[in-house]
């Protein structure tokens, strides 16, 4: 292992360089249980000084609770931040998830709301946050498209797609970047989404690379977490992914790293052009993420992971079926 103290810059299609790990804020609004609205402030602000430059959050995080969080915490800072956005997802008043919509004027209602909620006049990256089935692709960012002329945006990102819609989206607008879940026990995109991203000079924020706290030995906090509904935290899936959670932490040791910072590590050796998304909600947690920039794998430590902790050995999928079945990334 070695050490490096000023962290090269990573880019996002043919211009956009971008700190190489990112602070993705939906876990600042709930999902994790209770959270602390005054340390989440706090955390981006950190982030921000400590040089992240990308701060992601979506639209219906916290049914827009959490775009009003970073909001204030961009209050003086703006300048500094690439704002990142999902946008589309629905939700019910109780919070559950109601559908998808990606028509042309939904996205330009959603800009407008973000907009707003944010207290911004543009956004950096916008994206949606899924594939709507029932809009062709070209619609839903051609409507992104016609905001970046407008002046609202400046790029176009994509969330979960699949190498073929991801095609068709750049041949209608540039795309910078694919925001996928990807982690040592989360691999699938290595498969036909990274040699189509390569071809076309995409670059990546890679979220779920702890897979939700799984690889940090995190446990479900109780009522609101929403890991209780996630098939690698519950039941014997759970005793079983612990064991490989167990050989990380021991390989983690070997480095003098973390499990946390290993697992991040790892993902930022897999490629120049990848940024992980770190899930931090407090200034502790993004002081352990940032740590894993001081981790430089060899070859062969990274084989020696992956021969250890294999993808093909995690209990369970990242999400539950039904949202498995929806994703365009997973086709």
């Amino acid at each position: 292992m070695t050490h490096e103290s000023s962290p090269a810059l990573r880019s996002f299609g043919t211009e956009l360089r971008v700190f190489p790990m990112g602070l993705g804020c939906m876990a600042m609004s709930g999902v994790y249980g209770q959270s602390d609205e005054a340390e989440g402030v706090a955390t981006i602000q950190a982030a921000i000084d400590r040089g992240v430059t990308l701060i992601d959050t979506g639209d219906f995080y916290g049914q827009g609770q959490n775009e009003r969080l970073v909001g204030r915490a961009l209050a003086g800072r703006r300048d500094k931040a690439l704002l990142s956005v999902k946008f589309g997802a629905m939700r019910a008043p109780d919070g559950s998830w109601v559908g998808f919509d990606g028509r042309p004027a939904a996205v330009k209602n959603f800009l407008a709301y973000s907009l707003e909620r944010l207290g911004v006049d543009h956004v950096d990256i916008y994206r949606p946050a899924r594939l709507d089935p029932t809009v062709p692709i070209e619609e839903t960012v051609g409507a992104v498209a016609d905001m970046i002329d407008a002046g609202y945006v400046r790029y176009l990102g994509l969330s979960e797609m699949g190498a073929e819609t991801v095609r068709r989206a750049h041949a209608v607008h540039p795309v910078c970047d694919l925001q996928i879940e990807y982690s040592l026990v989360s691999r699938g995109p290595e498969r036909s989404i990274w040699p189509a991203l390569d071809e076309l000079g995409i670059g990546v924020t890679a979220y779920g690379v702890l897979s939700r706290g799984l690889l940090s030995g995190s446990k479900i906090k109780g009522e609101g977490d929403m890991r209780a509904r996630l098939p690698r935290f519950t039941g014997e899936n759970l005793v079983r992914n612990e064991r490989l959670v167990a050989t990380l932490a021991r390989m983690a040791a070997d480095v003098g790293a973390t499990p946390s910072q290993l697992a991040i590590a790892w993902v930022l050796a897999k490629g120049p052009r990848i940024v992980p998304v770190m899930g931090a909600r407090t200034r502790a947690q993004l002081e352990e993420a940032l740590g894993a920039l001081r981790v430089r794998l060899s070859p062969e430590q990274i084989a020696a992971i992956e021969e250890a902790v294999p993808a093909s050995s995690v209990a369970g999928s990242r999400y539950a079926e039904p949202q498995m079945r929806h994703l365009d990334s997973e086709r």
